[in-house]
């Protein structure tokens, strides 16, 4: 309903309230006052009656909804949502002094939550802050800045290709100042949330439930605020529980997202190429995570011949994760590029010392890392930013793609039979 989006355009009043009782009517109205509002728009009959009368007519910019007779303040809320424009911005009020209360309010989406009795001071300071955020400049840098989407594919699980994808996604916030999503498609072992030390909440399991429910609304409510810039769509289905979807679902998250947010980080799982290739056809840019190992070599060559076949457009970077500076290595740099037949673009240095700060505090690694282990993540926000920000070289994307993995199989599986032999022959 309200931030981390623009306020849409037209014909919508600035303002408009349901309450309860003559006091807090009494007080709403001076204050309207003062904003150039309409007293007129302060109506009775709290939250019930926002529902019944936003059901026919256009939802207003800031909307004051009193919960004070409401018997279940967070379904009526939800009720309200499927009424509201995206772009509204929801300041509830009630009587009910209970903080998990407040934070599955805010979590579905409200601006403000204000306990009964409240003073005129911080109307006002609600009022301040909602309208501050209406007048930010992010529509603006909307327009000068096109969508960027990008998938983070992990070649093995436990590559570390997650931890890469929080990072992309906080870095596009925190330095590119970009309003970014991350959607995190692991649907019963997403990590997006935890490291970032939030709740997941039903937004992805229920748009799989029901894809015809997403649209711009749906995605306001659904995603997870980290901080201004950055929002998360995550989910920890039950794990008797299948993913039973064809895959419209993600495609709509997708088209949504792209209106909503200046930016998004697709956190994709490897099996989610199989099942739903079309994930990758708007990606400008893939980047395949890998550890310089004989079976992350393997699938890496197989991810990259994917790519190529099913995604020529998307720019691939490659990215060696968790890469041991004391050069104890199951392969080298140099025979894992030998057999993928091209260059890694970004090397990660294992650092558990950093891994284990950030998972403590909650936060990215990229958040945390500095120097050299923080390094490799700044090259990887400008490289995904320059990528994407070529125009109209389809035709030099489709050729760098086809470098990435381009070779025969045979060819391919060769060097890896013969990174195979070389221990048997010293041992010979």
């Amino acid at each position: 309903m309200n931030a981390p989006f623009q306020a849409r355009a037209g014909l919508r009043d600035p303002f408009t309230a349901f309450v309860c009782d003559d006091a807090t009517a009494d007080m709403l109205r001076p204050v309207a006052v003062e904003h150039g509002w309409s007293p007129e728009k302060v109506n009775k009959g709290g939250l019930r009656n926002a529902v019944q009368s936003l059901s026919v007519s256009a939802s207003p910019t800031i909307l004051f909804v009193d919960l004070s007779e409401s018997a279940d303040p967070l379904n009526d809320i939800n009720a309200l949502a499927e009424v509201c424009e995206p772009g509204t911005i929801v300041i509830a009020a009630g009587q009910v002094n209970d903080v998990r209360l407040y934070r599955d309010l805010v979590a579905s989406g409200i601006h403000d939550y204000l306990l009964k009795p409240f003073t005129v001071d911080q109307l006002r300071d609600t009022f301040a802050h909602a309208q501050a955020i209406l007048s930010g400049p992010r529509g603006e840098a909307q327009a000068d800045k096109p969508h960027v989407m990008t998938a983070v594919i992990g070649v093995r699980g436990g590559v570390g290709a997650s931890t890469v994808a929080t990072s992309l996604a906080w870095l596009m916030g925190a330095k590119a100042s970009r309003s970014t999503a991350l959607l995190d498609l692991d649907v019963h072992f997403g990590t997006g949330a935890l490291a970032l030390d939030l709740e997941p909440g039903r937004g992805l399991t229920d748009a799989i439930e029901n894809p015809s429910r997403i649209d711009g609304l749906f995605i306001e409510r659904a995603m997870i605020r980290a901080n201004e810039r950055l929002s998360v769509l995550s989910a920890e289905a039950p794990i008797n529980q299948p993913l039973m979807t064809d895959g419209t679902a993600f495609f709509q998250l997708q088209e949504e997202m792209k209106n909503a947010f200046e930016a998004t980080v697709v956190d994709l799982p490897r099996q989610m190429l199989i099942q739903y290739p079309h994930m990758v056809h708007d990606a400008h840019v893939a980047v395949v995570v890998s550890e310089l190992t004989l079976a992350a070599t393997r699938d890496t060559i197989r991810v990259l011949a994917w790519l190529k076949a099913n995604a020529p457009q998307t720019k691939v970077i490659v990215a060696a994760n968790r890469v041991s500076a004391g050069g104890a290595l199951e392969i080298s740099k140099k025979d894992f590029e030998q057999s993928i037949e091209r260059n890694v673009d970004i090397v990660f240095v294992d650092d558990r010392k950093v891994a284990a700060q950030a998972a403590k505090l909650g936060k990215p690694v990229a958040e945390i890392a500095t120097g050299k282990v923080g390094q490799p993540f700044t090259q990887l926000l400008n490289m995904v930013l320059s990528h994407a920000s070529e125009e109209g070289a389809s035709e030099g994307k489709s050729s760098s793609a086809g470098s990435n993995g381009a070779g025969a199989k045979g060819g391919l599986m060769g060097n890896l039979k013969g990174m195979l032999a070389k221990p048997k022959d010293k041992a010979a």
